[in-house]
């Protein structure tokens, strides 16, 4: 049974009121270890989706936990995905309409959902909710937002080093990254810049900056264009 089929009357008529059915829906099941999730968007041309969209979650048990509401709930659909309005279609969730995981390392799943292309050269936006055990719900986080709304992508997620980890460029050959700790009952603590400059044919000048012990320290190198490798650490 999929997520629309149940108590798809209450679903139809009280959450979402007859619109629905001129909307585009989606389900991505195993979103996570804990939730499922079912997707309703405004609008699809051709694979692209997006416009006004919500997401409602549920746990395993087909418990529906809350729902979220997106501007602009952008997704890219696949070969064999055609969206056409009243059919569900499902969705692996390395489609990254819907993106769950723990982004403040409390041990608690958290929910990013895709708003638009606001990002740095337009790349992809996401509003971030965070669980709140008081609240025993997913509170928007103004300050994960932004982070994950102002690089090349959202942020990743390092959960080895509870590390948050943000990408952005500057034309075609300057590159950044910039990595953040999560402190508890406190924010976001920028701990650590990467520049990789370009610019100049032939070589790669890469400078660090890194915060120990509430000091930065700077580093400079350069590097042969055909010996510098971004990948390695």
């Amino acid at each position: 049974m999929n997520l629309f089929e149940r108590n798809k009357h209450l679903h139809a008529f009280v959450l979402l009121g007859p619109a629905c059915f001129g909307q585009y829906q989606f389900e991505v099941k195993n979103a996570s270890k804990s939730y499922d999730a079912a997707i309703q968007i405004e609008n699809c041309y051709d694979d692209r989706c997006g416009g006004k969209g919500t997401v409602e979650l549920f746990d395993h048990k087909n418990s529906k936990v809350q729902t979220f509401v997106s501007e602009d709930l952008v997704l890219y659909t696949e070969q064999g995905q055609k969206p056409i309005q009243g059919k569900l279609i499902s969705l692996s969730k390395d489609q990254r309409a819907v993106i769950i995981d723990d982004f403040n390392f409390d041990g608690t799943e958290d929910v990013a959902i895709r708003n638009g292309n606001m990002g740095n050269y337009s790349g992809a936006s996401y509003d971030v909710y965070v669980f709140n055990k008081t609240r025993m719900g997913f509170v928007k986080s103004q300050e994960l937002t932004e982070l994950g709304s102002n690089g090349l992508d959202i942020f990743d997620v390092d959960a080895k080093r509870k590390r948050l980890i943000s990408y952005g460029k500057s034309g075609c050959c300057d590159i950044f990254t910039t990595e953040y700790a999560v402190v508890p009952n406190k924010g976001l603590d920028k701990v650590f810049e990467k520049e990789e400059d370009m610019t100049v044919e032939g070589r790669v000048k890469v400078t660090t900056k890194e915060k120990l012990n509430n000091k930065w320290i700077t580093k400079t190198k350069v590097y042969p264009s055909d010996q510098y490798n971004r990948n390695k650490k």
